[in-house]
């Protein structure tokens, strides 16, 4: 990344936006939300955003989204999308450093960093607060979190609206337990003897030993949080507050016995045997093809009887079981089964933009955030898509396939816009594919609880290389996992991560980030006990 010369403006940013203030009145005087001003000129606008590789836009007769906002708003808009990975950043900071740079853009919260440090993205606070995107303050943010989520002291990048709501979950094959008599597991010893029977009892009735308890997809990187003894030990989520104390649970002192009880589960050979070379879904795979008993997923649907993402839908197409049930369960859904959703990726205005840009953006992306811009976005067009009575949406099913999952499902882009959380607007989807079996799913993954999250965005001190930390974490973990006889040496590497790979420092700094998120003096223990 190219730096770009430091801008002038600090802390100010933060309190231009929760005032809404500006000081150049003729340039940012707030237009109706949800339209252009009547005698506002055409523009060209170019957006990069974040969004299912799978899904493809249509030919441009086909997409009512694109024509509604450009008859909207008196706009041209070039929308490009792309999965996040090393090839979207790198895309994008390709345009950014030629003349091509978006005027909007999403990027991972890491990556955003440097974009802020560098200048690359321009200051926000004349167009993200309560009079230019009343929408976006009323239903998906609100300015103390907002505050929470900046970096370096400026006000340059805001959070993508994000879901609040998570349906983390274990699902397990009832069917096979009903076969086996065997009850839903309620603490992690039945877990693991529900996984040996599943293991050993030939659950399918084939005559073959060839099911196992458990699968995950490790990606041959990664330690998963699919292992029940990252629940058993208390470190379900990625960072604990316990007391006063700042806990980064993956290179926690408690590891220690999260490994050996893990390698211990392992020794049982009741986990499928690639999980750690599995790459994502194909644990969800072996699961449809009735190989595994037990997985775990945060998809709402992957459980429904007919979504096409479905593991229940596939485990029956696959094996042709139609008694195949997958039922979610967790046995410490009363103790926490992860941590509150936190901002997560957030969009950025380029700096190069021409400031009329970004006001229009902001004004169209504000549309998107509220209703009308969110139920096109989201469910079509009313009257063809689906049937709006009140507050009730009623999907209709044989439109909405042919002209848009038909059509590269191609609301999959636009939907990237705000998580689908209708009710955060009061608004009731019925979708006549689900089923009460669906519904009642989704009602008890929603009892589940969680953590409290740390409250806001935390970003390593600069000139501190997290991912380096984190590589040789993961590094020890399969060291430990698949070479050594025990993990009796985690305690000399995790002094080793955290002295050599400067993890004192970068945990030291969120503690401190996290104190003065939540107004509390929170502590990070470096030393082993």
């Amino acid at each position: 990344m190219i730096s770009i010369k430091k801008a002038l403006l600090g802390s100010l940013a933060v309190t231009l936006l929760l005032s809404g203030c500006s000081d150049d009145k003729s340039s940012t005087k707030p237009v109706e939300t949800g339209t252009a001003a009547p005698s506002s000129k055409k523009l060209t606008l170019s957006w990069f955003i974040v969004a299912d590789s799978n899904a493809q836009l249509p030919s441009v007769d086909k997409d009512f989204v694109k024509k509604t906002i450009e008859q909207k708003f008196n706009v041209e808009l070039k929308l490009q999308h792309m999965n996040f990975t090393t090839d979207y950043q790198s895309k994008v900071n390709l345009l950014i450093t030629s003349s091509q740079s978006p005027d909007m853009f999403f990027m991972g919260g890491r990556e955003s960093n440097q974009y802020v440090l560098d200048k690359v993205a321009a200051d926000m606070s004349k167009y993200v607060n309560p009079q230019v995107m009343p929408n976006y303050f009323k239903y998906w943010t609100n300015p103390t979190e907002l505050k929470q989520y900046q970096v370096h002291g400026a006000f340059a990048r805001a959070p993508v609206p994000f879901a609040r709501t998570q349906y983390a979950s274990y699902y397990i094959r009832k069917d096979w337990l009903d076969k086996l008599n065997l009850k839903v597991p309620e603490n992690y010893n039945q877990m693991i003897e529900v996984m040996k029977a599943f293991t050993s009892n030939d659950p399918d009735g084939n005559g073959k030993n060839d099911t196992y308890g458990l699968s995950a997809a490790g990606n041959g990187a990664n330690f998963v949080r699919d292992f029940p003894a990252w629940y058993e030990y208390g470190r379900p989520a990625g960072f604990v507050l316990e007391g006063d104390k700042f806990i980064d649970s993956a290179s926690d002192m408690k590891v220690q016995n999260i490994l050996e009880d893990t390698k211990k589960l392992l020794a049982m050979k009741v986990v499928d045997p690639d999980w750690y070379l599995n790459k994502t879904g194909q644990n969800i795979e072996k699961a449809a093809q009735g190989k595994v008993g037990i997985i775990w997923s945060a998809n709402r649907d992957i459980a429904f009887d007919n979504s096409p993402n479905s593991v229940q839908k596939k485990t029956i197409d696959v094996t042709g079981v139609k008694t195949a049930d997958w039922q979610p369960f967790h046995p410490w859904a009363n103790a926490g089964v992860s941590s509150e959703a936190v901002p997560g990726i957030p969009f950025l205005f380029s700096a190069k933009a021409p400031e009329e840009n970004i006001q229009r953006s902001a004004q169209i992306m504000d549309w998107l955030f509220g209703e009308e811009g969110f139920l096109l976005s989201k469910y079509g067009q009313e009257g063809v898509h689906y049937k709006k009575e009140g507050s009730k949406i009623t999907l209709i099913s044989d439109a909405y396939k042919k002209d848009i999952i038909d059509n590269g499902n191609f609301l999959k882009i636009y939907g990237a816009f705000t998580p689908d959380e209708p009710f955060v607007m009061k608004l009731d989807v019925i979708n006549p594919n689900e089923t009460d079996r669906d519904r009642k799913i989704v009602d008890k993954v929603r009892t589940y609880k969680y953590i409290p999250s740390p409250g806001t965005s935390l970003t390593p001190p600069q000139g501190f290389d997290l991912a380096a930390f984190r590589a040789k974490m993961n590094a020890y973990h399969a060291k430990i996992l698949f070479e050594e006889k025990d993990a009796s040496n985690w305690p000399k590497y995790r002094e080793e991560l955290i002295n050599k790979y400067h993890g004192k420092e970068i945990f030291e700094n969120y503690a401190k980030q996290v104190s003065d998120a939540l107004g509390k003096p929170y502590t990070y223990v470096s030393a082993n006990p």
